[in-house]
């Protein structure tokens, strides 16, 4: 009797902290923030993603709905397991209502089969793997910024089409690299060319030494790098610091700001990528560069203005639904057109990939930076469709076939 009553009292605790935790959690928007704090992809968003999201709920008026919004962070280590324990560990004690981050293809992987188990919105800014709308889509997932086929439709096209027909690939070795690969060959494929060879570097690497002799040797003409973060940029300086530069043309498929500044335009000149968002575009664009630069004494990168723009597009959803409902928010999100500092032409598709024009840029020569992280020149834009593709990937699960 006594083992009895000790478990009907601790069963009713157990149900008045549960009360108490739905009713707390009614009364707030909590935004969970899953990302790289403190690895190589800690410049591209990392620690001021958190200034972003709250520069946008400052923006928002600092509620929805009368509710407080609470924001929660995590360094996900780049580990899958971590970024997916702590998103069902935050939806089941802490009120979810969404989470943002990834900068990670395997970790947003992992975190989208979360968010369609706990049917909780997860917008994946800075993970470049296109399966999130693919293959590994969930009706909870948007895919915001980029991603590899983008990427591919970018950089790769404009190498090819000045001439750069021959490939070798040092590429990241996980799902992110592989799926930039496959994207950036299908489109040098298409236009004539051909991939000599290419090789698999580990997440994190810092010597590129064999990897560079070995694309030397190769004879290509274009050193594609499948990269992105500090790998992107250490394998910047040492294609350079090899003397690759002067027999091949560096691709960057994924470089960011932060990454041009680390190697320096005296490296970096004369390279391409693509990118969705630069700071110098327009008056509105450097007036959100000033204001970051001087919260983080940096300018911003495109995952860093995605996840303002992100956060924004959320919390107006979330008050014109009138509700956190993640299937009406999410039917809010498809359905809204965005049109702010980050985009002027973006929709989430119904696979869950946010479409909007893309840049291709070439990296300036130091001669012609007029000022401070002046770094970029517009080859082309892209509009979104090109970018990303005309219809929904016909891979992703809940798609109408």
């Amino acid at each position: 009797m006594i083992r009895k009553s000790t478990t009907m009292v601790l069963g009713a605790l157990f149900g008045l902290y549960a009360s108490s935790q739905a009713l707390a959690a009614a009364d707030q928007v909590v935004i969970g923030d899953i990302d790289d704090l403190s690895g190589v992809y800690a410049d591209a968003l990392g620690v001021a993603g958190l200034d972003v999201i709250n520069f946008a709920i400052e923006d928002f008026g600092g509620t929805v709905l009368g509710k407080k919004i609470t924001v929660l962070s995590v360094d996900h280590q780049n580990k899958p397991d971590i970024g997916a324990s702590k998103f069902r560990e935050w939806a089941d004690q802490n009120g979810l209502t969404l989470v943002l981050g990834g900068s990670n293809t395997g970790v947003s992987i992992a975190m989208s089969k979360v968010a369609a188990a706990k049917k909780i919105p997860f917008i994946a800014v800075g993970a470049g793997g296109a399966s999130l709308t693919g293959a590994d889509c969930t009706p909870y997932t948007v895919h915001y910024a980029y991603d590899t086929t983008a990427l591919g439709n970018g950089t790769a096209t404009a190498l090819v089409k000045e001439g750069g027909k021959t490939w070798f690939f040092i590429t990241a070795d996980y799902a992110f690299g592989t799926q930039l690969q496959d994207a950036a060959t299908k489109v040098v494929l298409a236009n004539g060319g051909k991939v000599i060879g290419s090789v698999r570097a580990p997440l994190g690497t810092t010597d590129y030494s064999s990897f560079m002799l070995q694309a030397q040797a190769s004879g290509a003409q274009v050193l594609g790098l499948a990269n992105a973060g500090a790998d992107s940029s250490n394998s910047i300086k040492a294609a350079e610091e090899f003397g690759i530069t002067k027999t091949m043309k560096p691709a960057a498929l994924l470089a960011f700001l932060t990454d041009i500044h680390a190697v320096g335009l005296q490296t970096a000149q004369g390279l391409y990528l693509t990118t969705g968002w630069y700071w110098d575009l327009n008056d509105e664009t450097r007036a959100f560069g000033k204001r970051f630069f001087a919260k983080v004494k940096r300018m911003p990168t495109m995952d860093q203005i995605g996840y303002y723009s992100a956060t924004m597009q959320y919390l107006k959803a979330v008050k014109a639904v009138g509700s956190t409902d993640s299937d009406k928010v999410m039917a809010q999100l498809k359905k809204t057109k965005i049109s702010d500092v980050f985009t002027k032409d973006g929709y989430i598709r119904e696979d869950g990939a946010m479409v909007h024009s893309m840049y291709v840029m070439q990296v300036k020569k130091p001669a012609e930076s007029k000022y401070p992280w002046d770094y970029y020149k517009v080859v082309r834009v892209m509009k979104g469709e090109e970018a990303f593709g005309a219809s929904p990937d016909a891979s992703c699960p809940f798609i109408k076939k």
